[in-house]
C-alpha cells in the first residue's frame, strides 16, 4: 500500500519512523457528467473573475475570504512560518480508556507502518504496551496543513490511528430527542429485549451493499445493450404501528424465522373458529410469560392508542360468534334433554319400579 505521510511517533523520549497509508478505501461508483445532446464530458475550469481568463495551478494561490469580502493572500511562506511541532511528528499527549472516546469523533483510519529496520523494536514495544493497558494513544499530527487529534489502538498485529474531531467541533443534540413525554412498559421493554436477544449478532464480513451490486449490474447491461427488468420491491410490512407490544412479536416472530428457528407455541395457525388476521394489521399474539389461565381469546389493548382492537385481530375469537357458540350449545343441550325424557317415558324396560309406578296414573289421566 501506498503511504501518504512519512513521519515519526513521539512516544515521549522514543523516536518511531512511521509511515501512514489509508486503511479505508471507497468502493462507491461515481459518474461523470455529460451533454445529453452528444454525450460529450462536461469539464470544469477555473476561470479569474476579472479578466475571464483560464488560469493554470502554477497561477493560483491561497486567500482568506474577510467577512466584507475582501480577500487576503496567505502565501505558503506564511504559513512555514508558523510554530507547528507536529508537522512530521504524531505526538502522544495521553494514553486513555478506549470508552473515553466518543465515536462521534471518529472521522478518517490510517495503518502506521514501521519505517525501516531500526524503528521494528520501538514499534512493536508500543503496540504491546497499548495491549497490556487495554488503552489507547491520544495523539496530534498535521496533515493536508491542518493539526488534528488523532487515537492509537491495536489491530491485529498493526498500530492503527483514527483521526478525531476536535471536542469543540461536535454539536450538541440540544432540541433533537423527543419533547412529548412517554411511558414504556417493562412488557414493551421485554418485548424489545427479546427481539435484540434473537436478532443476535452478525458477521460482519456478511454485510455488503445490495444497492452497489444492483447499479453494476446496471451498467454491465447498458455496457451490453441491454435492458434491465425492474424488480418489484418487496412489502416490507411495514405501515402504521397500530399496537407496539404487537409489532414487537411479530418482529421477534420473522427474526425467528429468517434464522430457521422453530416457531414457537403461539405461532401456531388460528384453529377453527379463530379469525385470520386483516392483512393491515400488526398480529396479537400473547407471550407465555403474559398469557394468563383460560386466556387464549383475550383481546388486548393498544400500547399506542390505549384502546381495544376491534379490526379481525389473529388468534382472538371475537365476542359475537361466542355467544352464538354459546346459544347453539345450549339449543343442543335442551335438545337433548328432551329427547332423553322422551326416550325414558316410551321405554319402560329402562326405568325403576317406583319410576313406573309414578308415571302410571298419568297415562290414565290422559286417557280419561
Amino acid at each position: 500500500m501506498r503511504s501518504i505521510w512519512n513521519g515519526a511517533i513521539s512516544f515521549g523520549l522514543v523516536s518511531i519512523p512511521i509511515k501512514l497509508v489509508n486503511a479505508t478505501e471507497n468502493h462507491a461508483i461515481s459518474f461523470r457528467q455529460i451533454h445529453l445532446a452528444d454525450g460529450g464530458r462536461i469539464r470544469y475550469r477555473k476561470v479569474c473573475e476579472i479578466d475571464e481568463e483560464e488560469v493554470t495551478a502554477a497561477e493560483i494561490g491561497k486567500a482568506y475570504e474577510d467577512a466584507d469580502g475582501s480577500m487576503i493572500p496567505i502565501t505558503d511562506e506564511d504559513l512555514g512560518s508558523l510554530p507547528l511541532p507536529t508537522a512530521k511528528t504524531i505526538e502522544i499527549v495521553a494514553f486513555v480508556p478506549a470508552a473515553s472516546i466518543d465515536p462521534l469523533q471518529m472521522d478518517a483510519a490510517y495503518y502506521l507502518s514501521a519505517n525501516g529496520v531500526p524503528a521494528a523494536k520501538p514499534y512493536t514495544l508500543l503496540r504491546e504496551a497499548l495491549k497490556r493497558s487495554q488503552k489507547v494513544a491520544l495523539a496530534k499530527y498535521a496533515l493536508r496543513g491542518r493539526e488534528r487529534l488523532g487515537m492509537l489502538r491495536v489491530v491485529d498485529d498493526v498500530i492503527a490511528m483514527h483521526g478525531l474531531l476536535w471536542p469543540d467541533e461536535i454539536r450538541s443534540p440540544e432540541g433533537v430527542a423527543p419533547q412529548a413525554e412517554v411511558t414504556v412498559r417493562d412488557a414493551e421493554l421485554d418485548l424489545a429485549d427479546a427481539l435484540m436477544d434473537t436478532l443476535g449478532e452478525v458477521d460482519m464480513d456478511s454485510l455488503h451493499d445490495d444497492y452497489r451490486e444492483a447499479v453494476e449490474q446496471l451498467v454491465a447491461a447498458k455496457a451490453e445493450g441491454r435492458t434491465l427488468e425492474p424488480e418489484k420491491a418487496e412489502d416490507s410490512g411495514r405501515g402504521t404501528v397500530i399496537d407496539l407490544v404487537a409489532a414487537l412479536e411479530k418482529s421477534v416472530r420473522a427474526a425467528r424465522r429468517s434464522r430457521g428457528e422453530e416457531p414457537a407455541a403461539e405461532e401456531r395457525e388460528p384453529s377453527e373458529g379463530e379469525e385470520s388476521a386483516d392483512a393491515s394489521m400488526a398480529e396479537v399474539t400473547s407471550l407465555d410469560g403474559r398469557r394468563k389461565p383460560g386466556g387464549t381469546g383475550t383481546r388486548r389493548k393498544s400500547a399506542a392508542t390505549g384502546k381495544t382492537a376491534t379490526k379481525k385481530p389473529r388468534s382472538v375469537t371475537s365476542r359475537a360468534p361466542a355467544k352464538k357458540t354459546a346459544s347453539r350449545s345450549t339449543a343442543k343441550k335442551s335438545a337433548g334433554g328432551t329427547a332423553a325424557k322422551k326416550t325414558t317415558a316410551k321405554s319402560g324396560t329402562k326405568t325403576t319400579g317406583k319410576a313406573a309406578a309414578k308415571k302410571t296414573p298419568s297415562r290414565k289421566r290422559a286417557s280419561a
